[in-house]
């Protein structure tokens, strides 16, 4: 699968955490006992550089902002970033920068399963239980990202393993986790 369809995906997971109650982001407690996944380091870079638009090493709450409206939740509110900012920012100057994001990562106590169904979520627009290629390339081109339909056929084609032109729910969390830890 091309890299930038998963630093979208892993990136739209990131953001999920973040939509919850900023407190959580610390706990360790998880009654879930569904496996919970950590992302390799070099895959947290990626998602971060996503974040990262301007590309000067740090998230500004502009930059965060930017990237929920365009995956259409400009309504988030800016107190709501602000408290974001002040558990993740732990030098205080405003933004965060990569060791506050693998921090946050590793507090947050990885990627849970109802994240990546969180995420899942997000691709399927229609909310029909699976991503088509039409819905992969619409949160991609939402996202930024320069990929051709043709493309996002490939992508799906590579995920979609039992051949029926779309991916379903185990299939997204297989191709998500693929590259994870499992803790």
């Amino acid at each position: 699968m091309s890299t930038f369809s998963f630093l979208d995906l892993q990136y739209n997971l990131s953001k999920r955490k973040f939509l919850k109650k900023p407190s959580r982001l610390f706990s360790r407690q998880n009654s879930n006992p569904l496996p919970i996944y950590l992302p390799k380091p070099e895959e947290l870079k990626q998602v971060f550089d996503k974040f990262d638009s301007n590309k000067d090493g740090k998230i500004s709450p502009e930059e965060y902002k930017s990237i929920l409206k365009a995956l259409g939740k400009g309504n988030f509110l800016t107190k709501e970033v602000q408290k974001i900012f002040e558990i993740a920012d732990l030098d205080g100057d405003g933004f965060i920068d990569f060791h506050e994001f693998v921090e946050v990562q590793k507090k947050g106590g990885g990627v849970k399963t109802a994240d990546l169904h969180r995420a899942f979520q997000a691709f399927d627009i229609d909310n029909d239980g699976k991503i088509t290629v039409d819905e992969v390339y619409e949160l991609l081109r939402k996202l930024g990202e320069r990929c051709s339909l043709q493309d996002c056929r490939k992508m799906v084609r590579a995920v979609d393993s039992n051949g029926d032109g779309v991916i379903d729910s185990d299939e997204f969390i297989s191709m998500m986790t693929r590259t994870m830890i499992i803790y």
